[in-house]
């Protein structure tokens, strides 16, 4: 169910930060910074659950644990959302302990799997909820996030290849509101059809002025008005078709100046891909080309 996304993404923004520095040497951290993200964590994980629950899992009843199979739904563009997210929460809990003095190592060991780990109790509540199911597709997409972002940070300390996303409004979300949403910010959350997601890196090197330039390649999906088929009876027939693109990109990260609170900013919205003319390849055979892509 296309419902699903909406979790992941406002897990994913989250200003959510993980764990505590167990070790002999955590004089060396920042025990004042360790126990407000520690405070931060357990709030946050709270009321997220509890909310989650009402928001979500209230309305459905409670079954015998059991399973289903998602992947063949939205051109698994619901995937794509979960490898986001696993990275992305994976990078807030690394760079959250980095920030407090937490050591390289155990930054890795207790901040890089964050979006598993938080997912995973998401995943097994879907198990026990007649609405949904546990998807072994949504642990490996995780998975995938998590590893992502842990083994770049382990070969080169730091991320070669970065995951992003962007977003533009879709005409499908006008035949099904209920489902793909009626607002912006619904269709954000809940429109496959206008997310892209991408992989973005940097053929410079740091010390290169262009270092902030990158190269990205898109993955995305329209046409779809229903997870594995376009079935409502009132709706327009549409193909479904998967779309690749190829663009360039700005690393925002990479950016510096003399503020230290908008360096922060300009860090935290590395993770959109900012917009910039763009290639598409799609299974429909056609090649197109957008002047600006967002």
């Amino acid at each position: 169910m296309n419902f699903k996304t909406k979790r992941y993404f406002f897990l994913c923004f989250l200003p959510f930060l993980f764990h505590q520095c167990f070790s002999q040497d955590s004089s060396a951290c920042n025990s004042s910074c360790i126990k407000k993200l520690a405070v931060v964590e357990t709030s946050v994980f709270t009321a997220s659950s509890v909310g989650l629950y009402y928001a979500w899992y209230r309305p459905y009843a409670i079954e015998k644990f059991h399973f289903f199979n998602d992947f063949p739904e939205w051109n698994q563009m619901d995937k794509a959302g979960h490898i986001f997210t696993a990275y992305q929460l994976g990078n807030t809990g690394y760079r959250a302990l980095r920030h407090c003095k937490v050591s390289e190592k155990k930054a890795l060991l207790y901040g890089a799997p964050l979006g598993f780990v938080y997912l995973l109790p998401v995943e097994i509540m879907d198990g026990f909820s007649s609405g949904w199911g546990f998807s072994f597709s949504d642990i490996i997409a995780n998975t995938a996030g998590t590893a992502l972002f842990t083994v770049q940070q382990l070969a080169f300390d730091k991320q070669i290849v970065q995951l992003k996303m962007s977003f533009h409004p879709s005409p499908y979300a006008d035949y099904r509101p209920d489902l793909l949403g009626e607002t912006l910010p619904e269709q954000i959350l809940k429109d496959y059809n206008g997310q892209t997601y991408w992989l973005s890196f940097s053929p410079f090197g740091e010390k290169s002025k262009f270092s902030f330039l990158q190269i990205s390649a898109g993955y995305g999906a329209e046409g779809m008005t229903g997870g594995r088929e376009n079935s409502h009876p009132a709706e327009v027939s549409f193909p479904r078709y998967r779309q690749y693109y190829l663009s360039l990109d700005i690393n925002l990260s990479q950016i510096r100046t003399r503020k230290q609170w908008l360096n922060k900013v300009l860090s935290t919205l590395s993770l959109i891909k900012i917009p910039f003319p763009a290639v598409e390849w799609n299974t429909t055979r056609q090649i197109r080309w957008h002047w600006i892509y967002f």
